[in-house]
């Protein structure tokens, strides 16, 4: 299964160009996990109840 990630705007960008590389990593880890794996744990993704298709990624 592959997924996409889709951000809005480019408030994520910004926040992520700031950020400590170490930091990155985790981040860029957690992103090629929820896009290759067919089942993510909720430690890593959570559905928003109430919204159609919205998730929180947990890093």
């Amino acid at each position: 299964m592959v997924r996409k990630i889709i951000f809005y705007e480019s408030h994520f960008m910004e926040f992520y160009q700031n950020l400590d590389q170490n930091v990155k990593g985790k981040i860029q880890y957690v992103f090629e996990l929820i896009i290759q794996v067919d089942r993510v744990l909720k430690k890593f993704l959570k559905h928003l109840t109430g919204t159609n298709g919205l998730y929180e990624i947990r890093i």
